[in-house]
């Protein structure tokens, strides 16, 4: 099991702390968001793109994805849609990293209209991530939360650039058990996403382990080699305990859930 943790746990943090953090408490990788107030997004420069590659590269860290806010269902114009989501596949190539994470967001349109349009705009989006080595992963995130959600999307988009990102809170949520939801995510997954909270109403983030979230049950369904990538969501809830600190603690908690069964 490989690991990495998300800047969404230690939001603004510059990119040379970020990946000291990694290197000092056992990550291989680790999951970029990109938002404007972040130190990495699209609006970055070559020179401070190159920056970015320098600072993981002497760390020895990988960057893994390139989290974005494109809504693959959203209502509107295909267009700046696939616009947005190719600006985030150019930043990913132009910082190796191996994946673009992009959100369902289809809101109240029926599931029908709303896979139509996300399957549509992934498609289309395809044959350039795969030009560029870039893999485009749907999360199980608002209105496709559940593992058979995302799986009927990129089912029929049918691409290996279009794939899945398995956050467990949110097919936990949706009332999936994690075996379901592997059986249905494993053709198309990246890789997961694990957290934890107190219950289905109060998802301030905890420590690893200290929730409700199976994460056991998770890591039971994962290949050796898988990522798993912890999103601590600090930026939404500020009062949150800080993550550098859980950081060594949550490493050894995956790990010891993640070994090989006596």
């Amino acid at each position: 099991m490989k690991l990495a943790f998300s800047t969404l746990g230690v939001p603004g943090l510059p990119i040379s702390e970020v990946v000291r953090l990694a290197a000092e408490h056992g990550y291989q990788g680790v999951e970029l968001r990109a938002h404007p107030e972040e130190p990495v997004h699209p609006g970055l420069s070559m020179l401070e793109r190159a920056d970015v590659v320098e600072e993981f590269k002497r760390g020895g860290i990988e960057i893994l994805t390139v989290a974005g806010y494109v809504r693959a269902a959203s209502e509107g114009d295909d267009q700046p849609v696939l616009d947005e989501l190719a600006a985030l596949v150019d930043l990913a190539r132009d910082l190796g990293a191996r994946n673009v994470r992009v959100f369902p967001g289809g809101g109240d349109q029926d599931p029908a209209t709303a896979d139509a349009a996300a399957a549509r705009r992934l498609a289309a989006a395809a044959p350039y991530a795969a030009d560029m080595g870039v893999r485009i992963l749907l999360e199980t995130h608002d209105s496709h939360r559940a593992g058979a959600a995302v799986a009927r999307v990129v089912g029929t988009v049918g691409h290996g650039s279009v794939g899945a990102l398995w956050d467990i809170m949110h097919t936990w949520l949706a009332g999936e058990d994690p075996a379901a939801s592997h059986a249905v995510l494993a053709p198309h997954l990246g890789y997961v996403q694990v957290k934890d909270i107190a219950s289905a109403e109060d998802t301030e983030p905890l420590s690893l382990g200290a929730g409700v979230l199976p994460l056991r049950a998770c890591l039971d369904t994962l290949d050796a080699d898988s990522w798993v990538c912890w999103e601590y969501e600090k930026r939404w809830h500020p009062e949150a305990a800080e993550l550098p600190g859980l950081l060594s603690a949550g490493r050894e908690h995956l790990l010891r859930l993640g070994a090989p069964k006596q």
